[in-house]
């Protein structure tokens, strides 16, 4: 009886699609497999045919063990048919693997504010909960600042705008192109004392050098350009004007204070 089912053992050949249903993979994977080496090319029938068997089955599933903890189909090509993949491997893999994850929680954790707040799911990154509040344009701007400030820079940011609400924010949204002279510098004067507050919080929004992640020079250029992109005429003027008031009341605040000292 024990020779019987060794003989037929031994019979026991399998096709390329046979196998891979064994192995609960696909006909593509194990050609891409033979390709890159990581499988040796079997027997071929008479009629052409590969033939697989046991011996080409455990290769296979334990190259597929190794690709599913993650490990790089050419590394496993260099362990060899025995799957000897050092402890070094395996450990990058994990620590890969835990920034995988750190990243997934925060994904989650990001939808779950969009779903809640009824943002949009192209939010900028960290200001999800705010976005709904904030104009196109200004939703935009913070996706670009994103890229070129550091985490705490960002953070400031969410901070200044969690400050709440200005009708003079929603005015500067909703003014024309055309607006007139008047209507412009009295939108800077009632502008100024707010950015002037930020300056003073925010020390940094004058010398940003230390909070950059791309050059000053690139820096400089891609904000600029992104602000005449995303802003009209009139209200290019209104920051420029406002700008400068903030800054001369900042100023007149250090001053001040000096004397007071």
């Amino acid at each position: 009886m024990s020779n019987r089912v060794a003989q037929e053992g031994a019979d026991m050949a399998w096709s390329t699609r046979e196998l891979a249903d064994l192995a609960g993979t696909t006909v593509n994977t194990i050609r891409h497999y033979h390709r890159l080496g990581l499988l040796e090319e079997p027997q071929r029938q008479h009629n052409g045919y590969k033939q697989y068997g046991v011996h080409d089955l455990i290769s296979l599933l334990r190259v597929r063990r190794l690709a599913e903890l993650g490990v790089p189909l050419s590394q496993i090509r260099a362990a060899g048919e025995q799957g000897e993949v050092g402890p070094e491997v395996l450990r990058r893999l994990d620590v890969s693997l835990a920034a995988e994850l750190d990243r997934l929680r925060r994904v989650r954790s990001d939808i779950a504010v969009i779903l809640r707040d009824g943002a949009a799911a192209d939010a900028p990154a960290g200001f999800e909960s705010l976005a709904p509040r904030l104009s196109a344009s200004d939703n935009s701007l913070l996706h670009v600042v994103s890229q070129l400030c550091d985490d705490d820079a960002r953070n400031d940011l969410r901070q200044m705008v969690e400050a709440g609400a200005d009708p003079v924010n929603e005015e500067f949204d909703a003014l024309a192109p055309d607006a007139g002279e008047a209507t412009r510098r009295e939108l800077a004067d009632r502008l100024a004392p707010t950015l002037a507050r930020h300056l003073a919080a925010y020390p940094w929004l004058s010398d940003p050098a230390g909070r950059l992640v791309k050059s000053e020079s690139v820096t400089r250029q891609t904000f600029v350009d992104a602000v005449v992109e995303l802003y009209n005429a009139a209200q290019l003027d209104v920051l420029v004007r406002a700008g400068k008031l903030a800054r001369q009341q900042l100023g007149a605040l250090s001053v001040a204070a000096e004397r007071v000292a």
